[in-house]
């Protein structure tokens, strides 16, 4: 896999929020001013943040993830995908 530079100063929300330090940070909860569904929103008020664990089950379904979700993204099916979106948002730097 190729190394891209990630995280951008400038970065705003758009049909997502920004990535930069999405990793580690708590559910629906990253970036503030983002309006996150309140499946991501309870996840994040209960103490779950951005793992790699919860990052995987996301990407695989995130219906199934977050009951309620507002993401109309199906998911990834291949491991190897899931894990290569996982090391990338890595990158991204707060």
């Amino acid at each position: 896999m190729r190394r891209v530079p990630c995280g951008r100063e400038n970065a705003k929300n758009k049909v997502g929020p920004v990535l930069n330090g999405v990793m580690g940070s708590v559910i629906g909860a990253h970036p503030e001013d983002y309006n996150f569904s309140a499946a991501l929103k309870a996840k994040g008020e209960s103490g779950e943040t951005w793992n790699e664990e919860n990052m995987a089950a996301w990407l695989k379904s995130p219906k199934d993830f977050a009951k309620g979700t507002k993401m109309a993204f199906a998911g990834l099916k291949k491991e190897e995908e899931i894990a290569d979106v996982i090391a990338y948002l890595s990158t991204f730097t707060k």
